[in-house]
């Protein structure tokens, strides 16, 4: 009864499934945490894999990330039985415009469909936008909590 870890393969597949938000936390300049929702797709296998995302370079998140790359995502599946992921690791900031429209892409596709997947690359694959690469450190991944 009560809490399973998941394994690598569940893990991946549970990251990858549906549209569930990530929520994104940074560190402030102060130390302080900033938390945000993130659309993120993923990229690799589940024996290692990245995390993609976008987020503006002028946003609370972009700033802190520029300052510090050290980050945590946490998604969950907020039904019973209840489960959840939570990623550690580090952030690369990638600038280069085709890549970062690429990810904005991929990331609208899950998120809104294939259909719609031009119109976020191109809204969000602009001067300013940040393709975001996290790499895992650590991962924990607990399911059925309450069975």
């Amino acid at each position: 009864m009560g809490m399973a870890q998941m394994t690598e393969e569940e893990v991946y597949d549970f990251l990858g499934a549906g549209t569930r938000t990530g929520h994104l936390a940074t560190i402030r300049g102060d130390g302080r945490a900033h938390v945000k929702p993130v659309w993120f797709v993923l990229d690799g296998t589940p024996e290692g894999f990245v995390l993609l995302l976008n987020t503006g370079e002028s946003t609370v998140a972009g700033r802190n990330l520029a300052r510090d790359g050290r980050v945590s995502i946490s998604v969950d599946e907020p039904v019973p039985p209840f489960s959840f992921v939570i990623v550690e690791g580090t952030a690369e900031l990638i600038t280069d415009l085709p890549l970062v429209r690429e990810a904005a892409a991929e990331i609208g596709a899950r998120y809104m469909g294939a259909e719609r997947a031009d119109e976020y690359g191109e809204r969000n694959g602009v001067p300013g936008e940040l393709l975001v690469r996290v790499t895992p450190s650590k991962v924990i991944g607990v399911r059925d909590l309450a069975d």
